[in-house]
Formats: structure tokens, C-alpha cells, sequence
């Protein structure tokens, strides 16, 4: 007997057999059982895609915290910036960082010393994060 109440008209028996029973052309079978090299080929680029920008906001939050505490040590003199190391730590932090950093400044009031833009850009990437993992992940079927 069909699953899904009387047998169909049109039955494949190929595929009946096996437990699947096709009627009118429209098969119930889930797509991965009659092809799956198309099902894995549509399905995993977009979950694969989705991980490596989860990996590059990830490391890109490393890079700005990084940035920071660099910052703080060369503002208090802990490390001296004539050290050829330091300054091109320093110079490849601020070219990753300063693109992103820049135009958010450039809205904040003038606050004296302090310096908010890597925090709201860390909320930035957070929320972009959670978006991605409870909204977007989801929908790329899983299986």
C-alpha cells in the first residue's frame, strides 16, 4: 500500500521496489535518493561558502583586537615602535583594519583619546555573525 493513502495511477515499478513511489510524473522520493551528485553539488557550495565568510569575520574579529591591544602597548611605550618587527606588525594591521575603521570614525563625535570604532565595528561583525548562523546557515538545506 502507498504511504500516503491508495496506490497512484501512474506507478514506476522501478522505483516502487525500492520504496519510492513516483505518480504522475511528481516522484516523493527526496531529491538526493534519485540524484544525489546534483543534490550535493547544489547543496554543499552554499554551506561551504557560508562557513569560510564565518571564518574570515572570525579571524577578522582576531585581527581588530589585535589592532587594539597593539595600540595600547605602543601608546604606553611597552614596545617601541623603531623595532623593525613592530612596525610591520603594525603597518599590516592598520592596512587590514583601517578600510572598515576609517568611514565609521568619520561619523563618530571627536572624543578626545578614546576611540569606539573598533567596538561598534566588533557589534558589526557579531550581528552579521548571528544573522548568518541562526538565518541564512538554516536555509541551506541540510540533509
Amino acid at each position: 500500500m502507498y504511504a500516503g493513502g491508495p496506490a497512484p495511477v501512474n506507478v514506476n515499478w522501478r522505483y516502487a521496489r525500492r520504496g519510492i513511489s513516483v505518480a504522475a510524473g511528481a516522484c516523493s522520493a527526496p531529491a538526493w535518493r534519485l540524484n544525489p551528485w546534483a543534490y550535493l553539488l547544489t547543496r554543499w557550495p552554499m554551506r561551504a561558502i557560508l562557513d569560510v565568510i564565518l571564518l574570515i569575520l572570525n579571524l577578522y574579529t582576531w585581527v581588530l583586537i589585535i589592532s587594539a591591544v597593539l595600540s595600547w602597548l605602543l601608546a604606553f611605550n611597552v614596545i617601541n615602535y623603531d623595532n623593525n618587527f613592530v612596525r610591520t606588525v603594525w603597518n599590516g594591521l592598520n592596512a587590514l583594519t583601517e578600510p572598515l575603521l576609517r568611514p565609521i570614525r568619520r561619523r563618530l563625535p571627536q572624543m578626545g583619546a578614546i576611540d569606539l570604532s573598533p567596538i561598534i565595528l566588533l557589534v558589526a561583525i557579531f550581528f552579521l555573525e548571528r544573522v548568518i548562523v541562526y538565518y541564512i546557515y538554516p536555509t541551506a538545506e541540510r540533509f
